[in-house]
């Protein structure tokens, strides 16, 4: 197994070693699915589908009640042998999963594993992914209650973002915990979808999703805003000691105080809620939380 995702994977089980001791409480159970993926675990209790998860990945947390179950680890950094003590019967994912020899494994152990066509990329292709997932569990009317929903969320952002004057730049900090740094997001990640169709503009560009925070890139980026995902501005506490991050303090965000606490789950997928993220956004970003 290559090294890096090795250390990887202990690194984020230490910072994650209380989800890890979770018990089995459907030990009995036959049917057995682990989900990992967190945009498809956050679908399916969505659906009120969650009966035979047995288990998930460690970036599965939405809905707060998903954290009490057994999980699988990080989804980049799985082992066999932990698969395998969850005794699966199906491994739902969508091909963000490794290392490549442990996938290799469970396709040479025949365990079935499913992936779903949709992507859940783009708002469409979210609610395909939503209507095949719903499909699957036999939940198809629930799954057409959620895209109402979802379109009707969206349709309200939309049109709220046509009446804010300005277009806010927001710098979107991130807390590596695998590699206990702090890093920014960037035009190319799904928050920065979000943030447009708030009415905003991510504030860092790159080639990459992210990038590491530093004085410099936070000087660039000069923002109106500043959101931190919840497991950084928590291990900082204070508006004081997040403006001791490199460069923040010298922010019009800063100098403003607009600095404010996001859960990563609500920025780093889209689905079923992610309407409901953007006017949470909205809120945040045009009208300091109010």
């Amino acid at each position: 197994m290559n090294r890096t995702w090795i250390c990887l994977g202990l690194a984020l089980g230490i910072f994650a070693c209380g989800r890890l001791a979770n018990t089995d409480e459907k030990a009995d159970q036959e049917k057995r699915i682990v989900c990992i993926s967190k945009q498809l675990s956050e679908i399916i209790w969505a659906l009120g589908a969650q009966q035979d998860i047995v288990a998930v990945d460690l970036s599965s947390t939405y809905p707060p009640e998903i954290k009490s179950l057994p999980t699988v680890g990080y989804h980049r950094a799985l082992t066999a042998e932990g698969i395998l003590a969850t005794r699966p019967t199906l491994i739902l994912h969508d091909n963000n999963i490794g290392p490549e020899q442990v996938v290799r494994q469970l396709e040479d152990l025949k365990i079935p594993m499913k992936v779903f066509e949709s992507k859940g990329n783009s708002m469409d292709s979210t609610k395909m992914l939503i209507r095949e997932v719903g499909a699957y569990f036999n939940q198809s009317e629930k799954a057409d209650s959620l895209c109402v929903k979802l379109d009707r969320d969206m349709d309200k952002a939309l049109q709220n973002a046509k009446t804010y004057a300005d277009t806010v730049k927001v710098l979107v900090i991130h807390y590596g915990q695998a590699s206990n740094v702090y890093l920014v997001m960037t035009q190319k990640s799904t928050a920065a979808k979000m943030l447009q169709w708030a009415g905003g503009k991510m504030a860092v560009t790159d080639e990459k999703g992210m990038r590491q925070l530093s004085a410099e890139v936070v000087a660039a980026a000069d923002p109106d805003v500043i959101l931190l995902t919840d497991f950084g501005y928590d291990r900082l506490g204070t508006p004081e000691k997040i403006k001791e991050l490199p460069g923040v303090a010298g922010t019009k965000a800063a100098m403003h105080n607009q600095i404010y606490r996001v859960e990563e789950h609500d920025l780093v997928y889209l689905g079923p809620r992610t309407g409901e993220n953007v006017l949470m956004l909205q809120k945040l970003i045009h009208q300091g939380g109010q």
